[in-house]
């Protein structure tokens, strides 16, 4: 009975020790291969050379330190220069009898633009001479009354007097002559008056204050006009402004005299100074409102025009290569480098673009020899090499 029961407790351990022990060969992780690391799109560097027919057009530098500017750039529009517009009103009522110039003419300076027919101006011209006559005949008979005072002919009395009558006398008349004045006539038209040369009878004739093009036109003859009637606007565009608006903090990078650069749309880029920075933010926008004043001789610009405007802060030295250097092969940003044996694309770490250039942080060292003009054809060979060679999928 005995032994019946130690051959029933062996077979229960071995039962136990074979499940314990396949129980431990099921827990084991199977040992799998290492997973091949891609380098995110990058082709595997080699040497390739240039072909025949393209080996004119590959050309290197040498990678040198260089200043990146830092650019910046907002929209723009150009504006009237306030200072080239001019608004041609009537000083005085009366009637257009004769018109000059239309819309689109360009005048010059001191051009009759219209006459104007006015019978206040004639009552005008002729109290300037009645007074004239008057002031000359006090000034006359004071001078001879100081005379016959120095000889104690006349009481001290009537040489006040005519000192009275002849400030009197010239003060009306210096009343009339500023009125004359303000409604445009010249110091020469007055003493044309004077000396009785004056033919233009009571027409008043309005000149152009500035040379420019006429740009509104709102009399035609025969019509009246009051004083404050607009007749004409005549602008001149050689000199334009261009206002841009810039974020507070580059603003402050930047001062009155500073030069930026204009980008018209389809146009050939223009330099012009900066000759006002707003001293209020706008209320709405947090920016700061900048101008520029614009030569524009050949008048490019045109008012109201949009355009790009450029500022550039300057940047310290740093090592950069030539924007045209620059490619992308796969997903990967690189340069082609001369090598002994022919080039190599070089994967780099690129900073800042500006002024054609592009910082290089990591993947280059100066002296090295960069591909700047034939990185096309250089990286059409390294494409085909990498297809033939069965890494293109």
């Amino acid at each position: 009975m005995r032994s019946k029961w130690t051959i029933l407790t062996a077979c229960v351990s071995a039962l136990f020790l074979s499940v314990t022990a396949c129980g431990d060969r099921g827990s084991e992780q199977p040992t799998l291969p290492p997973k091949a690391s891609p380098q995110s799109g990058a082709l595997r560097s080699a040497t390739i050379q240039a072909p025949p027919s393209a080996q004119d057009r590959v050309r290197t530098d040498v990678i040198a330190v260089h200043v990146v500017p830092d650019v910046v750039t907002a929209p723009g529009e150009v504006a009237l220069d306030l200072n080239q517009v001019a608004k041609i009103m009537s000083r005085i009522e009366g009637q257009a009898q004769v018109i000059h110039v239309q819309l689109g003419d360009r005048v010059r300076r001191g051009q009759p633009l219209v006459a104007i027919e006015s019978l206040r101006l004639d009552e005008l011209v002729q109290e300037y001479l009645v007074t004239k006559s008057q002031a000359d005949v006090a000034e006359n008979g004071y001078l001879r009354t100081v005379i016959l005072a120095a000889d104690k002919i006349v009481a001290e009395r009537r040489l006040v007097e005519e000192r009275g009558r002849f400030i009197e006398a010239k003060a009306r008349h210096q009343h009339v002559r500023e009125k004359l004045l303000n409604m445009g006539m010249t110091a020469a038209e007055l003493h044309q008056l004077e000396h009785g040369s004056h033919q233009e009878g009571h027409r008043y004739t309005l000149t152009a204050p500035i040379a420019g093009t006429v740009v509104a036109q709102n009399v035609v003859r025969g019509q009246g006009v009051t004083p404050g009637n607009e007749l004409f606007e005549i602008v001149d565009t050689s000199r334009v402004w261009v206002f841009a608006n810039l974020p507070i903090e580059q603003a402050r990078k930047f001062k009155e005299g500073d030069v930026g650069t204009i980008l018209p749309k389809g146009g050939e880029p223009v330099t012009a100074p900066l000759t006002y920075l707003a001293p209020v933010a706008d209320e709405t926008t947090r920016t700061i409102q900048v101008r520029f004043e614009v030569a524009n001789q050949q008048h490019i610009l045109k008012p109201r025009e949009y355009v790009n405007v450029q500022l550039t802060i300057e940047s310290p030295a740093t090592l950069a290569v030539p924007l045209s250097a620059l490619t992308m092969v796969g997903k990967v940003r690189g340069v082609f480098v001369q090598r002994q044996t022919g080039y190599a694309f070089v994967p780099i770490e690129a900073g800042r673009e500006g002024g054609e250039w592009v910082e290089v942080q990591k993947g280059l060292t100066a002296g090295e020899q960069v591909v700047v003009d034939g990185v096309f054809d250089l990286k059409n060979v390294l494409l085909k090499e990498h297809i033939g060679s069965g890494e293109g999928g």
